[in-house]
């Protein structure tokens, strides 16, 4: 904790390393903060490695505490504008093999279409704006779903790759609001973003996309339960809003996300 005994045997002093260290953190901007806590919570983690409870508690607490400023954004900034919607714009903080931090600045009416995120743990902090949330996570009943409909709907009624998958949250969500937080298998990890108003979220992925190593981000096709299923179905009528099917498609045409350099605070790496 800082603290070393003196010779004497007294009850100890903080050591001069430890007071600059505490100086130094009191110094440290928000954007320094968050890079630092990252540091540590990702130091042992990997693909499908998820950080311990503690960690994971300590990340979210320091995104909760961020705001629009600390990240040096303004709403009148070009990114927010109305006539720039579709395209989206992305702010890169920081990437390695172990964490990214990025900011999404969003145009009203934009939409950052389904997609997953292999092997991860993401932190999203809405740093403003109203925002409308879609996730899901693929259904731990999938064969059983799959088998009875197979069994109870000819093949060539729905398309080859359907899945189905469980909804999680669907919602809007207007800053200041707590930092959402998805799992590799958990949590709704596959969303999708949808700006009522101009919005920017500030997203912490661990470890971050790398298609070399298979993780890629892949978009998906969402159909309503009700299409591909029928009484059937072992899913109860009051359920069958929690439920969607999947299915993969390439990027959409009509995604526009643009990378700008990132003017904010500035993140020393030493």
């Amino acid at each position: 904790m800082g603290i070393e005994q003196n010779s004497s045997g007294g009850k100890g002093k903080v050591s001069n390393e430890s007071k600059k260290n505490k100086r130094r953190q009191k110094r440290s901007s928000p954007v320094q903060r968050l890079y630092e806590t990252c540091k540590e919570v990702f130091a042992d983690c990997g693909p499908g490695i998820v950080p311990s409870p503690e960690k994971v508690e300590k990340l979210a607490a320091v995104l909760d505490g961020m705001t629009q400023a600390d990240v040096g954004l303004r709403k009148d900034m070009p990114f927010f504008g109305s006539e720039r919607a579709p395209i989206i714009t992305y702010l890169q903080l920081h990437e390695c093999d172990k964490f990214s931090i990025g900011i999404f600045c969003l145009p009203p009416t934009s939409v950052i279409p389904l997609h997953n995120h292999p092997g991860m743990t993401v932190f999203s902090k809405l740093l403003f704006g109203t925002m409308h949330i879609k996730s899901c996570d693929w259904s731990n009943e999938v064969d059983k779903f799959n088998n009875t409909m197979a069994n109870a709907i000819d093949p060539k009624s729905y398309p080859d790759g359907l899945r189905l998958a469980k909804i999680k949250v669907n919602s809007e969500f207007t800053a200041p609001c707590k930092t959402s937080i998805l799992y590799p298998a958990d949590g709704g990890n596959m969303h999708r973003f949808t700006a009522k108003t101009a919005c920017a979220v500030l997203d912490v992925l661990g470890p971050p996309y790398c298609d070399p190593d298979g993780r890629h981000c892949q978009y998906y096709y969402e159909f309503p339960f009700a299409k591909f299923s029928d009484e059937n179905t072992l899913v109860p009528e009051e359920d069958k809003e929690r439920y969607a099917w999947l299915m993969e498609r390439e990027t959409p045409e009509d995604l526009s996300v643009v990378g700008v350099s990132y003017n904010g605070p500035k993140i020393s790496k030493k």
